[in-house]
């Protein structure tokens, strides 16, 4: 009797293969046929779950973002509001072997998205959602007299940054020192909320 596969988990495992074969080969190489190699099966088993490259290149980017929603999304929403931002931000930060695959494949896939449309609408996505997000952590942090728009765009930046300089340089951008500089950037805004009025100290 054939084994019954269920496709939400084979779809899944065949992204996995296009984020094994980026990473190590580049997204130059990420073909229908080597990826179906990496997941060991055939092409056509592969067209089965999936009609196009571009389609699951799609997948395989929509998988990043849904992973990190699913991570933010258990960050407690009440509490400290620098306790939240530090632990939401930690989960955008390639801190780990999984967080370090979604960084590299995401920074892969940015510049594909140039020239691919379906990319690049993904793409704007999750750039539109990360700005939200960070808007979001800012509000609660700084004070009246601060443009939670510029502070936004300011932290944004920052992340942005991190993540290059974590794919580029993992000897220097270590996790260690990527929570070091988001620490210093968040007790600044609420240094600067402290200026403008009293606030609940950190922790308290």
């Amino acid at each position: 009797m054939p084994k019954v596969v269920d496709p939400r988990i084979r779809r899944r495992e065949l992204a996995e293969a296009v984020w094994r074969v980026v990473r190590r080969d580049g997204l130059e190489h990420a073909s229908v046929r080597n990826v179906a190699q990496e997941a060991g099966l055939s092409m056509g088993s592969l067209r089965h779950y999936f009609a196009s490259q571009s389609e699951l290149m799609t997948f395989a980017l929509r998988m990043v973002i849904e992973g990190i929603e699913e991570r933010i999304a258990l960050v407690p929403a009440d509490g400290d509001p620098r306790l939240r931002a530090t632990r939401v931000l930690t989960e955008l930060l390639p801190l780990d072997d999984q967080r370090r695959a979604e960084n590299e494949v995401w920074l892969a896939f940015t510049a594909r998205a140039m020239t691919d449309a379906e990319l690049r609408t993904l793409r704007d996505e999750g750039y539109d959602m990360l700005r939200a997000g960070c808007r979001d952590l800012v509000a609660g942090l700084i004070g009246p007299g601060r443009d939670p728009d510029q502070e936004a765009a300011r932290l944004h930046a920052l992340l942005d940054g991190l993540a290059v300089h974590a794919a580029m340089r993992p000897d220097i951008a270590t996790p260690d020192a990527l929570r070091a500089v988001i620490a210093d950037h968040l007790a600044e805004l609420q240094t600067q909320r402290t200026a403008d009025g009293p606030t609940r100290p950190f922790g308290a």
